[in-house]
């Protein structure tokens, strides 16, 4: 859980300090089942139906490579047949014919040259690695997604306690001025003044408090568990740098994003359809053998009363090779292969069309992990300036050169500047991941590093 502890102040009226022990009692009562983001996130790959349904969909796909591959193997098939027939005829010498038959043959056949069948198994082989990518694609947006709610999550529990802080703080002014107004050191202004703050920060709370409870649903959501408490970062905080400048990381991009991949590889499959569609002008080549036996049994009744029967056993084979040249086929081939050439012009500027989008992606994401860490430093220095500004204030207060709203002021100033700098530091930590997704080069090892930074 991630707490801030501001310093509260100590004027003349000897204020104490709950709101810190409060959220110090808050930690320790979450940290025994608070849980780190790698656990949450292998929670998550367990649950999240998108993830899954990638995952089968890519195992799917090797079953279609195996179907593709059978048109380049033997098929072999067994046929039996039995048969019996009988005949009855009044004006022959023969009455009555009484025929069984019984036959089992196996015919079996090879493509032996069929360019089509070999563009349709290297279509399939494209087409697993569609899936793949589109796995890999799956995996990445799955990190990303845990880790923003994983941190918001966080940023929720932040504002929450500062804005519980914050009301503690103008609770006491407020008690303060009440109490000054009274013996005549302060105006009903001051007073006013503090009664205002104090109702604002209740409906800041009570707005704190439902961001806090939808954030946590949707963690909980996402990775199939309830009343999840995610860990807080450790401290002190240090951020790791981003690495290498914007173009290196378009570069790789452009050669590992799967959104870029599977373009190329649609552009592949493109091209082996106008392979496909050529093909037919081109002959193919069959072995074909078959080895059957069958037994026929004959029993003949005549006119005068004689019986005839016999029977026998007989097998036939062949093996040969077949050629099939299409000739003309109403111009369905020609005008077949044009629309593959259109289609393949298509991928081709769906490939490009890609490369610019991731690469525009990753610039953005490099220069916003960038920002990010840069108002980082900012809001660091404004938080120290933030805190002497709240001590000065409280000096002036003590020797009557500042009022009851100064103070308030600087508090505000103080804790806002708290809560911001917690928020953009999990900004720049999700900025971080969303970069290497940008670049298509997330993985699953990136979540420990940033798991590093959580408190143990």
């Amino acid at each position: 859980m991630s707490v801030l502890f501001p310093r509260l102040p100590s004027t003349r009226s000897g204020w104490r300090r709950p709101a810190l022990l409060l959220a110090l009692a808050a930690a320790f009562a979450g940290s025994a089942r608070a849980q780190s983001l790698q656990e949450l996130y292998d929670a998550a790959r367990g649950y999240d139906a998108s993830y899954l349904a990638a995952r089968a969909q890519l195992d799917s796909a090797q079953y279609r490579v195996e179907q593709a591959k059978a048109l380049q193997r033997p098929s072999v098939g067994l046929q039996v047949a039995g048969t019996r027939s009988s005949s009855d005829t009044p004006y022959s010498s023969t009455t009555n014919t009484d025929t069984t038959s019984l036959n089992a043959a196996v015919s079996a056949s090879q493509t032996l040259f069929n360019r089509a069948n070999s563009a349709t198994v290297a279509q399939a082989e494209k087409s697993y690695d569609v899936a793949r990518a589109d796995f890999e694609g799956a995996e990445q947006e799955l990190i990303v997604r845990v880790a923003q709610a994983y941190f918001d999550v966080l940023a929720a529990q932040d504002t929450l306690t500062t804005t519980r802080t914050s009301k503690t703080a103008i609770a006491e002014q407020l008690a303060s001025a009440k109490r000054n107004f009274e013996v005549g050191t302060a105006t009903i202004t001051d007073t006013r003044e503090a009664q205002a703050r104090f109702d604002l920060s209740t409906a800041q709370e009570i707005a704190a408090e439902n961001d806090l409870r939808t954030k946590s649903i949707a963690l909980d959501q996402l990775v199939g568990r309830s009343a999840v408490a995610p860990k807080g970062l450790a401290t002190p905080v240090a951020l790791p740098p981003v690495p290498g400048v914007a173009e290196e990381w378009v570069m790789r991009a452009d050669a590992e994003h799967p959104t870029i991949r599977k373009a190329r590889l649609g552009l592949d499959v493109a091209q082996l359809e106008t392979e496909k569609a050529r093909a037919g002008n081109l002959p193919t080549v069959t072995l074909n053998g078959s080895y059957g036996k069958g037994h026929v049994s004959l029993d003949v009744t005549s006119r005068g009363g004689g019986n005839f029967s016999d029977s026998g056993t007989g097998t036939n084979s062949s093996i040969g090779v077949t050629l099939n040249l299409p000739l003309f086929a109403g111009y369905s081939i020609q005008n077949r292969i044009k629309e593959t050439l259109a289609l393949e012009e298509k991928s081709r500027n769906d490939l490009e069309a890609a490369r610019r989008g991731v690469a525009q992606g990753t610039r953005q994401a490099f220069f916003g992990v960038q920002s990010g860490q840069a108002q980082v430093k900012a809001l660091e220095a404004a938080e120290s300036s933030s805190q002497l500004a709240l001590e000065a204030t409280q000096l002036g207060y003590k020797v009557g050169v500042r009022v009851n709203l100064d103070v308030l002021n600087a508090q505000t100033q103080l804790f806002t500047t708290k809560r911001d700098l917690a928020k953009a530091r999990y900004d720049v930590l999700v900025g971080g991941l969303r970069l290497r997704q940008a670049a298509g080069v997330l993985k699953p090892d990136d979540v420990g590093a940033v798991n590093q930074l959580l408190a143990r």
